[in-house]
């Protein structure tokens, strides 16, 4: 049902399975150990780097099912997508399934949207088991956003680093935790933001409105949370958040976390200001919060992912950086009774 701007379904609902594969620069940082599959092939014995990143989201969905024992039968819809142009790098990747298939567009919200349509199919009764998966790749998103990667051109401090990674996790209507219980779909926030390379400042703003806005709608306070998770604001647009919620009496400081922080050693890796991309959050999410939850390590997260919207062509237009966050809550067993 709907709260305010919310969502509440009608019952919780099972992330049946789960699964994350990452490349070989993610699984050198310091997520390593909670990732399904680090893969050092950047090609995924692929002949070009979109062709990769299909095979990438494909073998994640492929191993989510095996980790859940399902084929590809059991699943009545995809909700997928990517950052290549049109999503073509979930497309190719679904194809051969013949599952009934969602494109979806969120940029690096993408996971919460697809776990967002997930949901709502499943508690309108569309659906038994429906598949989320997101996917990114480093190359795929240099070449469309940035500089070819033989170009060598200088990057600033608050870039961040599109992961190449992949997540993916089948929602039920039926199965055990961790649980989907609710969300909110995002609007979109613009201040105007210009600099394709700060990204953090054009999503921050987006990640604020959603997170207040369910915090409003639930009468929950940021205390009534494990975490508070966001993807991917990284170094720069993580205090951002911070300061803009605190401006409005919301201090989610103790509670706050964010994927694009926690994907690389800032130092060692030479990221600038973190993690970004679909993948990003997708495999942080299936690799270390959705484990905690399923064993009651943690009992209730928020999972607010962030979107930049925009095009390789629009900067050149002169438009400024529209943010989306996209928002759903997830609890393990123990959180059911909070």
């Amino acid at each position: 049902m709907r709260i305010g701007s919310s969502i509440a379904f009608s019952q919780p609902h099972s992330l049946y399975s789960f699964a994350s594969i990452v490349g070989q620069k993610e699984g050198e940082g310091p997520m390593k150990n909670y990732f399904d599959k680090i893969e050092a092939d950047p090609t995924f014995g692929e002949k070009n780097w979109e062709k990769a990143e299909s095979r990438l989201q494909s073998d994640t969905f492929a191993l989510a099912l095996q980790k859940g024992r399902l084929q590809q039968m059991d699943i009545d819809c995809i909700i997928a997508g990517d950052l290549i142009n049109q999503c073509t790098g979930s497309s190719f990747a679904v194809r051969e399934t013949k599952i009934p298939y969602l494109g979806v567009y969120g940029a690096c919200s993408t996971m919460a949207e697809s776990l967002l349509i997930a949901g709502i199919l499943i508690d309108g009764g569309f659906s038994g088991k429906s598949a989320a998966v997101t996917s990114s790749h480093f190359s795929t998103a240099e070449r469309q956003f940035r500089f070819p990667l033989s170009y060598g051109g200088q990057r600033t401090p608050t870039a961040q680093w599109t992961c190449t990674a992949s997540g993916a996790a089948v929602v039920s209507a039926e199965g055990g935790a961790p649980f989907l219980m609710g969300g909110c779909i995002g609007k979109i926030a613009d201040l105007g933001v210009t600099d394709t390379s700060n990204m953090g400042a054009a999503m921050a703003p987006a990640a604020a409105d959603t997170i207040m806005r369910y915090l409003q709608d639930t009468q929950t306070n940021p205390e009534d949370y494990d975490a508070i998770v966001t993807g991917d604001l990284g170094n720069i647009g993580s205090p951002l958040l911070i300061d803009l919620l605190l401006k409005q009496g919301i201090n989610i400081t103790a509670q706050h976390q964010d994927c694009g922080s926690l994907m690389f050693d800032e130092q060692k890796q030479d990221t600038h200001a973190g993690g970004s991309g679909c993948g990003c959050s997708a495999s942080i999410l299936c690799g270390y919060y959705l484990p905690k939850l399923q064993n009651n390590e943690f009992k209730k997260i928020l999972f607010a992912a962030t979107g930049a919207l925009l095009s390789a062509m629009s900067p050149q237009q002169g438009e400024s950086i529209p943010g989306i966050c996209h928002l759903v809550e997830i609890r393990s067993q123990e959180g059911l009774a909070c």
